[in-house]
């Protein structure tokens, strides 16, 4: 024997073990278990997806037979078994088990029964129309390509995956030492989910969750309570409960049938009947008479008929309890992100694939910025060749060979080489003139295409412009009605689905402590009275915030320093009508120089409305509301502030409203909510009044013609005057006068516009409480005094108004 076989290499047992044993375990989690993070897919199915798109197994074209399309997948990119291909491919041909199918099966495909699928030799298959969306512009250079396992074909490293099918169509699998398991999602969700992403990339995920409400699963169901999806959204883990839906049906005055529609995700649905039989021959589970499987192509349907008198309620608890009619999912967000496995949550998923986005477009539009670029140059050559082609023609004719030609022609006319070649190879019909107008305006189109391609590569703007657009327009073509439902897990209820919503009075002091009472404690009293004692203060602290909301409301807390910090009503805490409160630094992280000015009750953060805002110092301010749609202990900033400035008033508005600043000079300015352009969260604003000297704003409130303006004086003076004596002005003019400054009125504290059949309360720095109707105030022009509506002593001042919000106004607020 030769030396060649001779050769023994000692290895320590142990550390070949160690070696092979982790080959195996990366090649199982990179090449087989676990999807890509960018595109959702496992190597088997994007070999099987790419194998039939490069065979032309598109939806348009006819149905092919199954076993040619994984005897491709074998012989070219998946050296597996054929079992494993067409397995995979049947599952995602299933709709029962993939929420959009991605392969149009022709044939027997299995049922939710646990039947198999028909041998691959008798189905037949080709792409679905949502999948071609996965392998959109993979011919523009958009991925990258290695070498198959032979090193004969290319495929794909990852899918341009125009849709997040990570998260749309779920996946599960078992590598080594980790497994996987992601819950499908309805379409619509998770574009709508992922646009709001690109437009704020700092967002958290409890306003992804009010997009991407949860799991949507093929099979339909129920899924009880939330905490299990805001766990694994959060955490990348979570235990969500699905149940079927079922109904119960009147059989008679005393027997009643239940039926089931839908059953959870992955149950076999005929091992369910056999669960539920086995059961009642075991007398585990008494009081049903006859179990039917009626389904058939329309749907699901298991009618359970019950005995006489029994309670379907309770039978019904039996079965979640002992048989597949409620389950549990586990979710496990685990992927391959750069070829490492890593759980994420639902923000870093939704990063993850807006960054293969961006990618993807950046490469499709330099791809085809080059394709018209290099158009271009040809038509550059042939429209040169056209002007001048007498002397074109007589250099052909002269030279002796194509290659002499070409020579000429490139010295003659300052072509290149790929120009010249285009002239020789130009048809003669190409000289008649509808031929040469054809060339001009292709011409010109590729001019337009190619400055917009650099318009594109230079704006990352732009680049998710294209991505929200063409996400959308999936959307529109693909989007549908969700299938799995939501009900109250009682075994998981939040502390707001045990408070019942009623009407609550929030006040606060001007040092900081608030309370919230019973909206029923103040009674009304006429004009004049001396009110009674809304809670008792210490030395110097008076009411300053007095409103009425309801316990589910969000609380917004705007500060003199431009920030927000928001809660729920109920978890102010309560106290009765004379109690101080709770001190505001005990529920917010306030400033030590930071005190609250505005609170705004509001139902939720909607579209199409926003907060306006008015500083001491006249600046105005507009700002969608759902940018501040964020929670932070530490405050949100809503308003930049000059440094001598602060914030006194902010409204909720539709972005079509007219408003009007007041002054304690005496002064006021209408003017259009269409003057104030809507700016972002951290903008300064605009100029809203131009304010005279010693003069400052001490009031911003919405009007229109058939409301009236409420002007209270520090004295207790006071009056109404028609709102159409104010005239719409242009903001950031001084205004009109609006109450006349005498030395027994004082200056103005408080401008409301209001109804007449509201009312108000006035506060004084005693912190007593006056109720009163607007009705019962004199209507006077804006020119006037007023009349006394609260008795004050001498060291009396009134510091505050405040309207007592009605029904109907309440229901406004709950946008």
């Amino acid at each position: 024997m030769s030396d060649e076989y001779n050769k023994v290499l000692p290895i320590n047992i142990e550390d070949e073990m160690k070696k092979s044993y982790i080959d195996y375990a990366m090649s199982v989690i990179v090449g087989r278990a676990l999807p890509d993070v960018r595109d959702g897919l496992k190597p088997v199915h994007r070999r099987i997806l790419f194998a039939m798109n490069e065979l032309g197994m598109t939806p348009e074209k006819p149905f092919r037979k199954s076993a040619r399309i994984v005897g491709d997948v074998l012989g070219k990119y998946h050296p597996h078994g054929d079992t494993a291909v067409y397995d995979a491919m049947v599952r995602m041909a299933q709709e029962f088990s993939t929420r959009y199918p991605l392969v149009f099966g022709h044939g027997n495909f299995g049922s939710i029964d646990g039947d198999s699928a028909a041998a691959m030799r008798y189905t037949e298959a080709k792409m679905s129309k949502i999948s071609t969306e996965l392998l959109r512009d993979i011919n523009k250079d958009t991925v990258d390509f290695t070498l198959n396992f032979d090193e004969t074909q290319k495929e794909p490293v990852v899918m341009p995956s125009r849709y997040p099918n990570l998260l749309v169509n779920g996946s599960s699998g078992i590598a080594v030492g980790m497994a996987t398991n992601i819950p499908p999602h309805n379409l619509n969700e998770v574009i709508d989910a992922t646009v709001h992403q690109i437009d704020n990339p700092e967002c958290h995920i409890e306003e992804l969750m009010k997009l991407l409400k949860g799991p949507d699963f093929p099979t339909g169901g129920i899924i009880l309570g939330k905490e299990g999806i805001r766990s694994a959204y959060e955490t990348g883990r979570g235990r969500i409960k699905v149940r079927a839906k079922v109904h119960t049906e009147e059989i008679s005055s005393s027997k009643q049938r239940i039926v089931i529609t839908e059953i959870p995700y992955m149950v076999n649905k005929s091992k369910l009947v056999e669960k539920i039989a086995d059961l009642v021959k075991d007398k585990k589970v008494e009081g049903i008479s006859d179990i039917r499987d009626e389904s058939d192509r329309n749907g699901i349907r298991v009618a359970i008929d019950l005995k006489r008198d029994v309670n379907s309620e309770i039978i019904l608890n039996q079965l979640y309890k002992h048989t597949q009619l409620q389950e549990t999912f586990g979710v496990i967000l685990l992927a391959l992100d750069k070829n490492q496995p890593k759980i994420m949550n639902l923000k870093e998923i939704l990063t993850k694939y807006v960054e293969h986005q961006k990618e993807i477009i950046i490469r499709r539009t330099q791809f085809d910025l080059k394709k018209a670029e290099d158009r271009a140059h040809i038509l550059e050559g042939l429209i040169i060749a056209l002007d001048n082609i007498d002397r074109v023609i007589q250099i052909i004719r002269g030279s002796k060979n194509g290659e002499e030609a070409k020579i000429s022609l490139i010295e003659e006319f300052a072509l290149s080489e790929k120009q010249a070649q285009a002239i020789l190879d130009m048809r003669l019909q190409r000289l008649t003139g509808l031929e040469r107008e054809k060339i001009e305006t292709e011409y010109d189109e590729l001019m337009i295409k190619i400055a917009e391609f650099k318009r594109i590569l230079s704006s990352e703007e732009l680049i998710l412009n294209v991505i929200k657009e063409e996400m959308l327009e999936i959307k529109e073509k693909f989007g549908d009605d969700r299938r799995t439902a939501f009900e109250v897990d009682y075994d998981d209820i939040s502390m707001e689905d045990l408070i019942e919503e009623e009407d609550l009075v929030i006040t606060m002091t001007h040092v900081g402590y608030v309370k919230r009472i019973s909206a029923d404690t103040y009674t009304a009293q006429k004009r004049g009275g001396k009110g009674i004692t809304a809670l008792s203060t210490r030395d110097n602290d008076f009411v300053e915030h007095l409103f009425t909301t309801t316990t589910h409301h969000y609380i917004l807390f705007f500060t003199n320093r431009g920030k927000v910090y928001r809660l729920k009503a109920y978890e102010i805490p309560d106290a009765s009508r004379t109690a101080r409160g709770t001190a505001i630094v005990n529920i917010l992280q306030l400033e030590d120089d930071e005190k609250v000015t505005t609170v705004i009750p509001i139902r939720e953060f909607s579209e199409n409305w926003y907060l306006t805002m008015a500083t001491r110092k006249g600046i105005i301010k507009k700002t969608d509301l759902k940018e501040y749609d964020s929670s932070r202990k530490s405050g949100l900033l809503a308003i930049n502030l000059n440094e001598d400035d602060e914030l006194i008033a902010v409204e909720l508005t539709d972005g079509s409203k007219e408003m009007i600043m007041g002054t304690k000079k005496g002064y006021a300015i209408r003017f259009s909510e269409n003057d104030v352009r809507a700016v972002g969260r951290t903008a300064i604003g605009v100029r809203g009044i131009f304010l005279r000297d010693d003069d400052e704003v001490i009031g911003m409130d919405l009007i229109n013609d058939e409301m009236f303006v409420l002007t209270v004086s520090e004295n207790g003076y006071g009056k109404v005057t028609k709102a159409d004596e104010y005239r719409i002005q242009n903001r950031g003019g001084k205004g009109i006068q609006t109450y006349k400054i005498t030395s027994k009125t004082g200056d103005l504290v408080g401008i409301k516009v209001c109804r007449k059949d509201e009312e108000v309360m006035m506060i004084n720095n005693q912190g007593i409480v006056i109720r009163l109707e607007v009705g019962g105030i004199s209507i006077m022009g804006r020119s006037t005094q007023g009349v006394r509506l609260m008795k004050l002593d001498k060291s009396e001042k009134i510091v505050t108004i405040a309207e007592v919000i009605s029904e109907e106004e309440i229901e406004e607020i709950e946008i």
